[in-house]
């Protein structure tokens, strides 16, 4: 029995990672072949944080413009998101300002919102790095977002880390765990 369910939406550009991250996050297995998701995919997993279980209804949305029509009412009900890009690719950053402008309606700060991280994937292509990390810290603070991290769903390098954060904060947030780490624009070591 759970004591709290949250819906985590991942979203971002197509082929930056999302699937990938959320596989090698339920499975432990990397499979770098995947297929382009088709408007949303939906996963679920059921965690242990802080005393209380927590189960994570995980919704993976299609990155193509094509489907972002479908958003709105997908996120309806959120309880936090992960906006993800790829690091070997500055224009998968490009669309920030979009897909947050589907999160935030009239005005209203992202932060006073769901907690959001800024997720750059495929950090073990270093050598092909287009994106300094300094940047994307920077416009996840410009963006109001809870926070920034890089992983790699390949090497497994902060996946754990990432889900466990975002579902600290989404406790926070609804209240139910007072935690004594302070979660505010966090960037983890990589």
């Amino acid at each position: 029995m759970q004591d709290a369910t949250f819906k985590l939406c991942i979203f971002g550009d197509g082929g930056v990672g999302k699937t990938t991250l959320i596989n090698k996050y339920l499975t432990g297995i990397f499979i770098g072949d995947t297929h382009i998701t088709i408007g949303v995919d939906f996963h679920m997993k059921i965690v242990k944080l802080g005393g209380i279980t927590v189960k994570l209804q995980i919704w993976d949305f299609a990155g193509e413009e094509r489907f972002r029509f479908f958003l709105p009412n997908y996120m309806r009900g959120a309880s936090g998101g992960i906006f993800m890009y790829d690091i070997t690719r500055q224009s998968s950053l490009y669309h920030l300002d979009d897909w947050l402008k589907i999160l935030v309606k009239d005005n209203i700060k992202v932060q006073d919102t769901i907690p959001i991280l800024l997720v750059g994937g495929k950090a073990d292509l270093e050598d092909k790095r287009s994106v300094d990390s300094k940047y994307a810290f920077n416009l996840s603070k410009t963006n109001d977002l809870t926070g920034f991290i890089e992983c790699s769903a390949k090497t497994g390098k902060n996946i754990e880390i990432i889900f466990e954060l975002i579902a600290r904060l989404m406790i926070k947030k609804a209240g139910f765990l007072e935690l004594s780490e302070n979660f505010d624009q966090i960037k983890i070591s990589y």
